[in-house]
C-alpha cells in the first residue's frame, strides 16, 4: 500500500468514527447542561466548595467564578511544583524553579499545556497525576462551561443569567470528561501505553552506556490531555514517545479523541437554541476548514522533491515511521486547528509550507473544530462577525439567531477577536527586538524568526505546541510566555461572557423574508471566507516574513 493510500484511508477512518459518536455524544452533552437534576457525588462537591447549583447568575458573577476558580487553580499548581523536592514519589526530582513553576502553572491552568521542561526529568507523580492531571480535567471543563454559557445567551430573552458556573463546571467534569477519559485510557492501555507508578530504571545497554526511564499514570492522563484538547504529556518526545502513543491504531485513537467533543458541541450548540440545522451549518464550517487543512498538508508533506523524499516516501524528517507521512499530517493539522498543542511530530522539521499550515492553524483562532468549549464559542464570535459584513452589503440591521447584532455586540466581537493577535505579535516584536530572546533560536533567518512566532502564536492560542527548536527554558520566554497564556485565555472570556449577558437580555426578533438564513451552506461560505480573509489580513506580514519566505527559497 502506498503512503498517500494509507494517509487517505486513515482520514476516512478517522472521519467515519467522528460521524459515528457526533449525534450521541452531541444530545448526550445538551441533556448534562440542561437537566434540572445534580448527581449524588456533584452534592458532595457542591457541600465541599459551598456552592448553589441551582443560583443562576448574570455574566459578571459567572466571570468572577471563571477567574477566582482559575487563580486559585495556579496558585495552588505553582506552590505544588515549588515544594516537589519535599513531596513523596517525586522520583528524586528538586523542586521547579520560580519562572519555569509561573510558567507550567499558567500553561496547564489557561489548557495551553505548553512545556519548557523535560517531563521525565522534572516532575515526580505526586506533581504530574495530583497537579497537571487535575488541571487537564478542570481547564476543559471551564472552556466547555464559557461555551454553554454563549449558547444560554443566544436560547434566552429577557433576562442575563446565564446559568451556574459551579454547576457547568462540576458537571462538565463528572458526567463528560472523566467517563469518556476512562474508557479512552482502558483502550489505550490495551494498545501498548503504560500506565504505572514506576521509578526510574535503567533500559539496556546503548554505546557503552545505559538510558533512564520513569514509568507513570501516561496512558490516564493521555486520554485526558487528547480529549481535553490539553497537550503537553509525560514525556518531552510527547506523542511520538511509544510509551505515550505505541503505534498507528492508538496514533489514531488520540486523533479521534482530540477531535470528539470540540465537533460533537455543535450538535450540543444545535439542541440548546432549538434549531440542529444551525449547528450542521456550524460543523459544515469547522469541517470544511479542517478537511482543507489536512488535504493541503498531505499535499505539501507528500511532495516529491528529490530522490531522498522518493525513497522515504515523503518529507520524513521528524517524523516517526510507525505514523508515516499521513498519520503524522492528521495528527499535526488536529493539533494545531484545537487548542491540544500535543505532537506525534516536530513541527520544526515539516516543509517551510507545512509548518506555516501548522502556524495559521493556530492563527485562525484554533476554531475548527478549536479547543473543548473554546472552539465553539470562537467560531460563534465569527458567525457573528459575518453576520454583520452581510448586513453591511445589504444595508439590514445584522440578526442572528433570532437576536440583533447592534453596537454593543459587533465592539465585545471585534475585541475577542483583536485580543489574540496583539498579543503575539506584540509579544513576537519584543522578542526579536531586544537582544537575549533572539539567543534561544536555533536556526537564523526565516526559520528562526518562524520559531518566535511559532511560540507566541502557540501560547497567546493556547495551543501548547512547539516548533521544537526553540530553547524556552529562560526567564524571558518562561515569563511571557506564561503571561501570553493567561491573558489570550482569560481576557477573550471576558468578552465572551458579556456577549452572552447581552444577546440573553435581548427579546427574539422574528424572522422575516430580509433575515439572512444563517442555516444555509451560502452562509457556511460567508462564514469560511471570513475566517480566513480576517486571518489573513491580520498575519500575512509576520506569515511573509518567516515560514511562506522558507518556503518559496526551500
Amino acid at each position: 500500500m502506498s503512503p498517500i493510500l494509507a494517509g487517505v484511508l486513515q482520514l476516512l477512518a478517522l472521519i467515519a468514527a467522528m460521524a459515528l459518536a457526533y449525534r450521541p455524544l452531541g444530545d448526550y452533552m445538551a441533556r448534562v447542561y440542561s437537566s434540572p437534576k445534580h448527581l449524588r457525588v456533584e452534592k458532595w462537591i457542591y457541600k465541599a466548595i459551598g456552592a448553589n447549583p441551582t443560583a443562576e447568575m448574570r455574566w459578571p458573577a459567572y466571570l468572577r467564578g471563571v477567574l477566582a476558580f482559575s487563580a486559585v487553580s495556579v496558585l495552588f499548581l505553582y506552590l505544588l511544583q515549588r515544594v516537589q523536592g519535599s513531596l513523596p514519589g517525586s522520583l528524586g526530582f528538586s523542586s521547579i524553579d520560580p519562572d519555569q513553576a509561573f510558567n507550567t502553572a499558567a500553561s496547564f491552568v489557561s489548557n495551553t499545556n505548553w512545556q519548557s521542561y523535560y517531563g521525565e526529568q522534572a516532575m515526580g507523580h505526586v506533581v504530574q497525576t495530583g497537579g497537571l492531571a487535575v488541571q487537564n480535567f478542570v481547564s476543559a471543563a471551564v472552556g466547555i462551561a464559557v461555551a454553554v454559557a454563549l449558547v444560554r445567551g443566544f436560547a434566552r430573552s429577557r433576562t442575563g443569567e446565564l446559568g451556574n458556573f459551579w454547576a457547568d463546571l462540576v458537571r462538565g467534569t463528572v458526567r463528560i470528561l472523566i467517563p469518556v477519559s476512562v474508557i479512552g485510557a482502558i483502550v489505550l492501555v490495551a494498545a501498548g501505553a503504560i500506565q504505572n507508578f514506576a521509578g526510574i530504571h535503567e533500559v539496556g545497554q546503548f554505546m557503552g552506556g545505559s538510558q533512564q526511564w520513569n514509568g507513570g499514570a501516561v496512558a490516564s492522563q493521555e486520554a485526558i490531555k487528547e480529549l481535553g484538547t490539553n497537550g503537553g504529556g509525560y514525556f518531552n518526545a510527547n506523542s511520538a514517545h511509544p510509551f505515550e502513543n505505541p503505534n498507528g491504531f492508538t496514533n489514531l485513537f488520540q486523533i479521534f479523541l482530540i477531535l470528539l467533543i470540540p465537533f460533537a458541541l455543535t450538535r450540543t450548540f444545535g439542541r440548546m437554541v432549538g434549531s440542529l440545522k444551525q449547528g450542521y451549518a456550524i460543523l459544515a464550517t469547522m469541517v470544511t476548514i479542517w478537511i482543507g487543512f489536512t488535504a493541503l498538508m498531505m499535499w505539501t508533506e507528500f511532495h516529491h522533491g528529490g530522490p531522498a523524499f522518493d525513497v522515504a516516501g515523503g518529507a520524513m524528517e521528524g517524523k516517526e515511521t510507525r505514523f508515516g507521512v499521513g498519520g503524522s499530517s492528521i495528527f499535526a493539522v488536529a493539533t494545531t486547528l484545537t487548542s491540544t498543542g500535543a505532537v506525534n511530530s516536530f513541527h520544526s522539521s515539516f516543509t517551510g509550507f507545512g509548518g506555516g499550515i501548522t502556524m495559521l492553524g493556530m492563527q485562525l483562532g484554533e476554531i475548527a473544530p478549536g479547543g473543548t468549549g473554546s472552539g465553539l464559542y470562537g467560531m460563534l464570535i465569527m458567525a457573528i462577525i459575518a453576520v454583520f459584513i452581510a448586513g453591511l452589503m445589504v444595508g439590514r440591521t445584522p440578526e442572528y439567531l433570532g437576536k440583533k447584532i447592534g453596537t454593543r455586540e459587533i465592539k465585545l466581537a471585534a475585541c475577542y477577536i483583536l485580543i489574540t493577535p496583539a498579543l503575539v505579535l506584540c509579544f513576537a516584536a519584543a522578542a526579536m527586538a531586544l537582544p537575549t530572546p533572539v539567543n534561544s533560536m536555533t536556526n537564523s533567518g526565516a526559520h528562526g524568526f518562524s520559531e518566535i512566532l511559532y511560540a507566541y502564536t502557540s501560547a497567546a492560542n493556547n495551543n501548547g505546541s512547539a516548533f521544537a527548536s526553540l530553547n524556552a527554558d529562560t526567564q524571558w520566554f518562561n515569563t511571557t510566555l506564561g503571561l501570553a497564556m493567561l491573558l489570550g485565555r482569560f481576557l477573550p472570556m471576558v468578552f465572551v461572557l458579556a456577549l452572552a449577558g447581552s444577546l440573553a437580555e435581548q427579546k427574539p426578533v422574528p424572522a422575516t423574508a430580509g433575515t439572512l438564513r444563517t442555516n444555509k451552506p451560502l452562509f457556511t461560505g460567508l462564514l469560511v471566507g471570513t475566517i480566513l480573509i480576517i486571518t489573513g489580513l491580520t498575519y500575512f506580514p509576520a506569515l511573509a516574513l518567516g515560514p511562506l519566505a522558507e518556503g518559496l527559497a526551500s
